[in-house]
C-alpha cells in the first residue's frame, strides 16, 4: 500500500468529505458524512475532523489541507478571500493555518466579488475551477457548478474574471416543501420525466420573466389535464433550471461551450437541459475536480515548504 502523503477535505456548510491521498494523488481511504459547516459548528470542527481522522488510522504528522465553509466568518478558522480578477494561483499562496493544533491543517481562501452592482462570494467551488481547469489554462471559460447556490463562473486564462451565484437548489427545496406546489409533488416516486423536465426548461429560459406563473402551472396542469406528480416535480425542476440557465447564457458563451462541474443527480439534469436548448457542454466530476485542486494546493504548500 502507497504511504499517505495527506489528508484533503472539502467542508461544506452540511456535508464533509475526506480523502487519504498519497503522493502520486491515488485515494487511499475516503469518509463523508453530514457533518457540514452548521453541524460542526455545534459540535466543535476540530472533534469532527479528529473523529474521521482516527477512524482512517491517519499518522499524527500527516497535513491537512481543507476547502470549503470552514474558512467562512461563522467556520473554524476565516481563510479571507481572493478579489477579483482572481488568479487560481493566487489561491495557493494564502491558505491560513489552523491555530492551536499539533497537526498541520491549512485552510484555502474563497473568492470574492466586491462589485456593489454584483456582489458575491465563492467557498469551495475555487478549488474545483481549480482543478478542472488548472493553473496554466488559456482562452476563455464559462463554467456551471450546479448545487444549492449554483455558480456560473467567466475565467480567462487563468483567472476568475466574473461569477454569479443562483439560488436553484434552495429555491426548489423552499418551493416543492413550503408551498401550495407541495401539493403537487406529494407522493412523487423516483420516476424521471425527461419530457416534463425540458418542456420546462425550454419555457423558462425563453420566458424567465414569467418564471411564477410557470411554477404555478406545475399545480394548474395537474389539477386541470392529470400528470403525475414525478411530472409536477420535473416541472419545477426544469422551471428553475432553466430560468438559471437563461442568465448563465445571457453573455457571449466561448466556442468551446460551457464546462459542466458537477456529480450525481444534478450533473444528469444539467446535461439534460443543455441539452434541450441545446448547447455544447464538457462535463467534469465535481468530487474529482475538488481532489486535483486540493491536491494542486497541498503539492504547492508542502513542497515549497519542504524545500525552502
Amino acid at each position: 500500500m502507497s504511504e499517505p502523503a495527506y489528508v484533503a477535505v472539502d467542508w461544506g456548510t452540511s456535508s464533509f468529505r475526506l480523502w487519504l491521498v498519497d503522493r502520486a494523488g491515488q485515494v487511499l481511504a475516503e469518509r463523508r458524512s453530514d457533518e457540514g459547516m452548521l453541524a460542526a459548528a455545534k459540535t466543535g470542527f476540530a472533534g469532527v475532523l479528529q473523529s474521521h481522522l482516527s477512524a482512517i488510522e491517519a499518522p499524527a504528522h500527516l497535513p491537512v489541507l481543507v476547502c470549503g465553509m470552514a474558512g467562512a466568518k461563522t467556520g473554524w478558522v476565516e481563510a479571507g478571500y481572493v478579489d477579483t480578477p482572481a488568479p487560481l494561483a493566487a489561491i495557493l499562496k494564502q491558505a491560513v493555518r489552523v491555530p492551536g493544533e499539533a497537526r498541520d491543517i491549512r485552510i484555502l481562501p474563497g473568492i470574492a466579488q466586491r462589485d456593489a452592482g454584483a456582489p458575491d462570494v465563492m467557498r469551495g467551488e475555487e478549488t474545483q475551477l481549480l482543478g478542472a481547469l488548472g493553473l496554466e489554462a488559456a482562452g476563455e471559460a464559462l463554467v456551471c457548478m450546479p448545487g444549492t447556490h449554483s455558480k456560473w463562473v467567466r475565467v480567462k486564462d487563468g483567472t476568475v474574471a466574473h461569477f454569479s451565484t443562483f439560488m436553484t437548489g434552495e429555491l426548489f427545496s423552499v418551493v416543492s416543501r413550503e408551498t401550495i406546489l407541495s401539493l403537487a409533488v406529494a407522493g412523487a416516486d423516483d420516476a424521471e420525466d425527461v419530457a416534463s423536465f425540458k418542456t420546462a426548461v425550454k419555457a423558462a429560459f425563453e420566458a424567465p420573466a414569467f418564471v411564477a406563473n410557470l411554477l404555478f402551472g406545475a399545480r394548474s396542469r395537474q389539477l386541470l389535464f392529470g400528470g403525475t406528480p414525478a411530472a409536477a416535480r420535473e416541472t419545477l425542476s426544469g422551471t428553475l433550471i432553466g430560468v438559471e440557465l437563461a442568465a448563465g447564457l445571457s453573455g457571449a458563451v466561448p466556442k468551446a461551450g460551457v464546462t459542466l462541474i458537477a456529480s450525481g443527480r444534478l450533473a444528469m439534469l444539467y446535461r439534460l437541459a443543455f441539452d434541450a436548448l441545446p448547447v455544447i457542454v464538457t462535463p467534469i466530476d465535481a468530487d474529482e475536480a475538488v481532489r486535483r485542486g486540493l491536491s494542486m494546493a497541498a503539492a504547492a504548500i508542502w513542497t515549497k515548504q519542504e524545500g525552502s
